[in-house]
């Protein structure tokens, strides 16, 4: 018998990249509305309460909208909107940060699939904070450089059209106002105190991710060292979703777009005693959207977590 799966929100970047990567499982039935019934709320409610597991890919209230809709108290939602990713009720769908966080994925029937930059920033910090290397106090800082399909159809189109203006051709920082919508399941998830300084970075390649946390040795405590901080990394991470690696990078350069239309993520550091960087690389539209909802569907399937992914 088969898992019977609803993408609501099928037709968005994500929600696209999650039914490629079911619709060859043998083991899922991919529930579908036509073009005119996605629209109807009527339809939508039926499909929801009729699948054993929905996809939430829509803008937030959206999300708040279908969660309500649902009836059926066996339905497992993964929701990739913020809607839910610092409720206390949903279960935050970041298996890799430790075995209860893994547990929680597999035993919940409401996930928050994590934000794209969030998931790097929170890979690096929530274990050294868990360990004692840094405080909940601490004042970071943290730069992310994300493809331009992050930010959705629109701009995908801008970035797309011949005709686009030549600003598009060079990186672009956002969220200048220190409000980006990540930074409170960043603080949330990891325990910080206080929210990072984030500076996001756009730029003209499709997809791909680089989220960089810098340190100064005087931030660590007891006397840690880049050591220390590796190590946490490479008993933590080390499957084949997420692994940490040494000496990560291609001649002393780090691309944003290695891992493009991959699932997986990379954690590395690089630097020196004094002054080091904490790097995650990975696919905005893979670990740090689709590939993690389907990660987390798997796990709640009792699967192999990588079961229709592309590492």
């Amino acid at each position: 018998m088969t898992t019977k799966v609803f993408i609501d929100g099928k037709a968005g970047t994500t929600g696209l990249r999650i039914c490629d990567r079911l619709q060859s499982r043998s083991d899922i039935t991919l529930l579908t509305l036509s073009e005119e019934d996605r629209k109807d709320p009527a339809k939508r409610k039926e499909m929801l309460n009729k699948c054993d597991i929905a996809f939430l890919c829509l803008p937030d209230d959206a999300s708040r909208e279908a969660v309500s809709m649902i009836e059926n108290d066996s339905v497992v939602v993964l929701d990739t909107s913020t809607a839910h990713r610092t409720l206390s009720d949903w279960t935050y769908g970041f298996p890799e940060l430790s075995p209860e966080s893994f547990n929680k994925v597999a035993a919940s029937k409401r996930i928050a699939v994590p934000g794209c930059h969030a998931s790097g920033f929170i890979a690096l910090v929530k274990p050294l904070i868990e360990k004692g290397l840094i405080s909940e106090n601490a004042l970071l800082t943290c730069h992310s450089i994300t493809g331009y399909s992050g930010g959705g159809k629109k701009m995908i189109a801008e970035y797309e059209d011949p005709a686009r203006p030549d600003t598009f051709n060079a990186p672009r920082q956002y969220a200048l106002t220190q409000q980006h919508k990540h930074l409170k399941e960043m603080n949330a998830v990891t325990g910080l105190k206080t929210a990072p300084v984030f500076c996001p970075i756009v730029d003209g390649f499709y997809s791909g991710m680089l989220v960089t946390v810098p340190l100064f040795k005087e931030q660590l405590l007891n006397g840690a060292t880049i050591d220390d901080v590796k190590k946490v990394y490479k008993d933590l991470y080390t499957t084949e979703i997420v692994k940490y690696e040494e000496n990560a990078s291609e001649n002393g350069l780090l691309s944003a777009n290695k891992l493009k239309n991959k699932d997986s993520m990379q954690i590395t550091v690089e630097g020196n005693e004094d002054r080091m960087l904490l790097i995650a690389r990975y696919d905005n539209l893979g670990k740090g959207a689709s590939g993690a909802a389907v990660e987390c569907m798997n796990i709640v399937m009792k699967k192999d977590p990588a079961t229709g992914l592309d590492i």
